[in-house]
């Protein structure tokens, strides 16, 4: 996994383009679709940002606000949350997941 993914203006970008307050609670089913049109290499760097923010304590409800003005209430809905969209993105979940609230 690369070294702090997360620092990465690209990752910042996917977050404020297609989860941020605006869009992140749309559920058109197009957001895996979208984001594997893109060059494998920036698919990659959004699976190993999650990777890396599922697995960062530091990172909680005040930095995912911080990335898309999305609040969520306690770090264990967030993270709920984030391995949802995971399994959406990466996995075989069937529907891209809602935030709380």
């Amino acid at each position: 996994m690369a070294e702090n993914v997360q620092a990465d203006p690209r990752f910042r970008d996917f977050f404020r383009a297609y989860l941020d307050l605006e869009r992140g609670y749309e559920n058109t089913g197009h957001l895996r679709r979208t984001l594997w049109s893109f060059r494998d290499s920036y698919v990659d760097l959004i699976r190993s940002g999650f990777e890396e923010i599922l697995t960062d304590d530091d990172f909680g409800p005040a930095e995912y606000e911080r990335l898309t003005d999305i609040e969520f209430p306690d770090r264990q809905t967030l993270r709920a949350y984030l391995r949802d969209m995971y399994a959406y993105l990466f996995g075989d979940a069937p529907e891209q997941p809602i935030p709380a609230g």
